[in-house]
């Protein structure tokens, strides 16, 4: 005869199994969103990403020459940033990282999650190599000043399943709820992050050039290409013009 907290343990168990289904393929999911995504990126700047950024320079260097020596005039600045940042999205220059500010509360809470889990503390050679893990974790998201993630370390550290030790029914009861409750929690998050990619303007701009693809419309990325680079030769012809106009003219006197 099955005892009740076996029986709870049966159906805990299944729930636990269903859940890591859910799981895996909403992971599954999210892991393509994020490679199709920098796939599309990359495409997208190798065929429209280089022509914005030859077509903003092309137009510093007019706003330059029509500037002349206000240097601080509105549209030469405007042109240089915009210069700049294609540039910069493309890759072609290496942008700083902004420093990340240590507070005085990033360096308690690091404090306390290594008193917390610290590897010394271990009493067993996997206790101490899962501690070792999450410890690595804690020294990623501190050197990132990423206080959230600490946190959330900590809380599951007094949570996870694999500190529970034993094989009697009520340990792995104990087990098996935190485990649900673990993958609760990363499945509503997987969601979240899947929820936040499919949002954004490069998600969006994928599903319209798809769209656009299948009812016959054809590569809108390469008719923007040809639309960027015909505005590319107007500017040549203009800088060519103004460099023409403000070069000095040769004065030839008759003797």
């Amino acid at each position: 005869m099955i005892l009740p907290e076996e029986q709870e343990l049966l159906h805990l168990e299944s729930k636990q199994a269903a859940l890591e289904d859910q799981v895996a393929t909403a992971e599954l999911m999210l892991e393509t969103l994020k490679a199709e995504s920098v796939r599309f990126q990359h495409y997208y700047y190798q065929t429209i990403g280089r022509l914005y950024v030859e077509l903003d320079w092309l137009n510093l260097q007019i706003a330059k020459i029509q500037a002349g020596d206000e240097l601080l005039n509105a549209a030469l600045e405007a042109a240089q940033q915009q210069a700049l940042k294609s540039a910069a999205e493309l890759g072609a220059i290496e942008v700083q990282p902004t420093p990340v500010k240590i507070t005085p509360e990033l360096k308690q809470l690091f404090r306390q999650a290594a008193k917390l889990m610290h590897p010394d503390r271990a009493t067993t050679d996997a206790e101490r190599e899962r501690r070792t893990g999450l410890m690595a974790q804690v020294n990623v998201a501190y050197a990132k000043g990423d206080q959230a993630t600490i946190e959330k370390l900590m809380i599951e550290f007094g949570q996870d399943p694999e500190a529970i030790i034993g094989e009697d029914v009520a340990s792995r009861l104990v087990k098996v709820i935190r485990r649900i409750a673990q993958l609760n929690r990363r499945l509503n998050e997987a969601q979240q992050e899947i929820a936040t990619q499919k949002s954004g303007e490069l998600f969006e701009l994928m599903k319209t050039l798809s769209a656009a693809k299948k009812s016959g419309r054809g590569d809108l990325l390469a008719d923007l290409a040809k639309h960027i680079q015909q505005q590319i030769l107007q500017c040549k012809q203009e800088l060519d013009l103004l460099k023409r106009r403000s070069s000095p003219v040769d004065v030839k006197w008759d003797n």
